[in-house]
């Protein structure tokens, strides 16, 4: 598998399973939709290729803990002695926060190409093997409830 450096977003949040990123690369239209009532934009502002791409979802262009890894001279958190930081603490996102405490732990034990492929495996319905992204509750092709995060 390859390992691509933009979607190892250093938050611990893995792009490569991100429903933003998942939407874009598959133009899936429906899901765009979606996305953008939740996220308060149009669905041509759901489009993303990674968090260290240089086509980035809006909201992400302004994340505290990118700039602070920036400032830093780290990757990603995994780097940090100061994890979990008022960062991670105040993500505004639930699921992302439970996620970003459960993945840097993983990413420094695991090192950062068996982390991504890690996550890449852990976000597959259990049932059919469907690739499923972040935050999902079921899976789109065998309707199955999930619990992945």
């Amino acid at each position: 598998m390859e390992i691509r450096k933009e979607l190892q977003a250093p938050c611990g949040l893995y792009c490569g399973v991100c429903s933003i990123m998942m939407a874009h690369r598959d133009n899936n239209q429906k899901l765009k939709e979606r996305l953008a009532v939740a996220y308060g934009v149009s669905p041509d502002g759901i489009r993303c290729k990674g968090c260290l791409s240089d086509d980035v979802f809006a909201y992400c262009t302004t994340c505290p803990i990118k700039s602070c890894t920036r400032q830093k001279g780290y990757e990603g958190c995994h780097e940090c002695h100061e994890f979990p930081c008022e960062h991670v603490n105040n993500f505004p996102v639930p699921v992302g926060k439970k996620v970003i405490l459960r993945a840097i732990p993983q990413r420094r034990e695991m090192g950062t190409e068996k982390w991504a492929e890690a996550e890449e495996k852990r976000y597959q319905c259990p049932n059919c093997g469907t690739q499923l992204f972040r935050g999902a509750k079921r899976c789109r092709q065998c309707e199955g409830a999930v619990d992945l995060d």
